[in-house]
């Protein structure tokens, strides 16, 4: 066959093709004969050279005359302008938006806005200062569904959707619903009464409702003024527990809730679980005898965990304590995986910042610091660190960081972060000397990293600029963006992995259980880590999860390392610390 025959052929099927195609969809429209007459092509024969290839036929393309329209272009190069389709208009549509909106609708909108941000049951809503009510939750009189009032949160109506928050969490939190159902039966904290003071999250309530599925009384306050999810906080109320917390308490709030929670009239804690050790402190403060009855204190964090010690360098320690924080599960899931993955969800919900090229400096690289600067280098970052441990700093140059004092760089960054739990990291000095926009905010549990009081002088101004978002300007103009006001990024502005606190909880409620039950003289008036066996069956209990299936040891091998084949598998002088 002839070049020209197949190019006669290969054009008659394609022209055959789309007319057929655009008869078909042309058949619905009140236009059709005349769509028909501007598609219909010329026969195969008309073609003025029969020896060309034809182009593509009767292709679609944009026409820039048509304002965007499209045009058919026929084999021959002609083209024939495509019918223009109508767009439906619904007239409700049409009304809303082409009139301009008043003041008040523009009110209303923004109400409206403003109420279905809060309703939502995202974690999201806890994070917004949406709600129109500014009535301080000490000043309303609330009552759940069973005419309960003992507790102080913002809003009770909220319960639902707090529900909804702790359902979707128990599905990451395997462990604790795992112990929750063994344990239920014997009731291991029968008669506990548990006073606690942590995070109030979704995360935490999972917590809490075990614990009180093993038999103990709760009662409960918040650690931390910004972390505070409203409406979990109201779905525990709503189901019987004592919590005075909610997202945006002042100074004096924090520790009336604190009084709230311990000072209550026929109720007196036996144990206390604590998250920075400003209960363990309050108590200490103000009602001493109540130790006589405390069996012991679970504390999570690295600023209680200090508190602690030195309360008992100090002989004041009068219960025992456990130490969580430096537990294997704690100090090298939570305070790593945790912050690897929160410290770029709070950064970006906050600031909206791109990461990669950007100069960072992370103070301290412990495992909270070593999780940071992994995320962010992997996000294209140029990362810093400032360390005074030289274990942990030789750490940091093998990991490909280059490890400079704060004076060094604090001139060139960006974003200067904070995770080491100590005061003063940051102090005025070094925010003088800042470049215009950098962004400062913390990664520790204490509020005291950054000197945000010497911020709050009448030369300065501070302009809010999103909820936990601040402004500070100088009267040059520079400004530094800080967020939440010196306090815990992650937690104050964003969320955290629900996995990494099933791991924290449950160390917490097996430590619980273990100070609670203990026989008296196994521990005595100072502080403990959790013992390896607990922190390897914590571990255990995660591994389902990923379908993981554990090695065992055979009988000659646990002979020649010493071990049982049970475990636990690592020696009391394991090292847990950042180190």
């Amino acid at each position: 066959m002839s070049v020209q025959a197949v190019a006669a052929k290969m054009a008659e099927v394609e022209l055959k093709d789309v007319a057929e195609e655009k008869k078909s969809e042309n058949n619905s429209s009140s236009s059709s004969a005349a769509v028909a007459a501007a598609v219909e092509p010329s026969p195969v024969t008309a073609a003025p050279n029969p020896v060309k290839m034809p182009q593509a036929s009767a292709m679609k393309r944009p026409d820039p005359q048509q304002n965007g329209g499209e045009a058919f272009v026929n084999y021959d190069g002609t083209v024939a302008e495509a019918p223009r389709m109508k767009k439906i208009q619904f007239a409700d549509q049409k009304q809303e938006f082409n009139k301009r909106p008043t003041k008040i609708s523009r009110r209303s909108l923004s109400r409206s806005i403003s109420q279905s941000s809060t309703d939502s049951y995202s974690s999201a809503a806890s994070y917004t200062d949406s709600s129109d009510d500014e009535t301080s939750p000490r000043d309303k009189q609330q009552k759940n569904s069973k005419g309960n009032a003992d507790f102080c949160i913002k809003n009770i109506k909220q319960a639902d959707f707090g529900r909804r928050e702790i359902e979707i969490a128990e599905q990451e939190m395997p462990a604790l619903m795992a112990l929750r159902k063994r344990a239920q039966g014997e009731k291991p904290l029968a008669g506990a009464k548990i006073v606690g003071c942590t995070h109030i999250t979704a995360q935490t309530a999972v917590l809490m409702e075990t614990l009180s599925a093993l038999g103990a009384q709760c009662r409960w306050a918040a650690c931390n003024i910004y972390s505070t999810q409203n409406e979990v906080a109201a779905a525990l109320a709503e189901g019987g527990f004592s919590v005075f917390a909610w997202k945006g308490e002042s100074e004096d709030d924090f520790w009336w809730c604190i009084d709230r929670c311990v000072n209550v009239e026929g109720w007196q804690p036996n144990m206390i679980l604590d998250d920075g050790g400003d209960l363990t402190h309050w108590i200490y403060k103000k009602y001493p005898n109540m130790f006589k009855k405390i069996k012991g204190i679970v504390e999570e964090s690295v600023t209680g965990v200090h508190r602690l010690y030195q309360l008992s360098k100090a002989g004041k320690l009068c219960v025992p304590a456990m130490n969580v924080n430096d537990s294997v599960t704690k100090q090298k899931f939570d305070n790593l995986y945790c912050c690897r993955e929160s410290i770029l969800d709070g950064l970006k919900r906050t600031t909206d910042v791109m990461f990669g090229g950007k100069q960072v400096v992370v103070c301290g690289y412990g495992e909270v610091g070593k999780g940071c600067c992994a995320a962010l280098k992997a996000m294209g970052s140029i990362v810093y660190v400032t360390e005074i441990d030289p274990i942990c700093a030789l750490q940091a140059c093998m990991d490909g960081f280059r490890l400079v004092k704060l004076n060094e760089v604090i001139r060139q960054v960006d974003i200067v972060i904070t995770c080491t739990g100590n005061k003063n990291v940051v102090v005025r000095e070094y925010m003088d000397r800042m470049k215009n926009g950098c962004i400062v905010c913390n990664m520790g549990h204490s509020n005291t990293e950054i000197d945000v009081a010497s911020l709050r002088t009448p030369e300065l101004t501070w302009e809010r600029v999103r909820s936990q978002v601040d402004h500070v300007i100088w009267p040059d103009g520079k400004r530094i963006v800080l967020l939440a006001e010196g306090r815990l990024l992650n937690l104050s502005c964003s969320t955290v992995p629900t996995f990494v606190l099933s791991i924290t909880a449950t160390t917490q409620a097996l430590a619980l259980i273990e100070l609670y039950n203990a026989p008296e003289g196994r521990y005595k008036q100072d502080v403990y880590l959790l013992p390896k066996k607990m922190d390897e069956y914590v571990a255990s209990l995660h591994l389902p999860t990923f379908d993981a299936h554990l090695t065992e040891l055979s009988d000659e091998q646990a002979k020649y390392l010493g071990l049982n084949k049970n475990g636990p598998f690592k020696p009391n002088y394991y090292r847990s610390a950042a180190a």
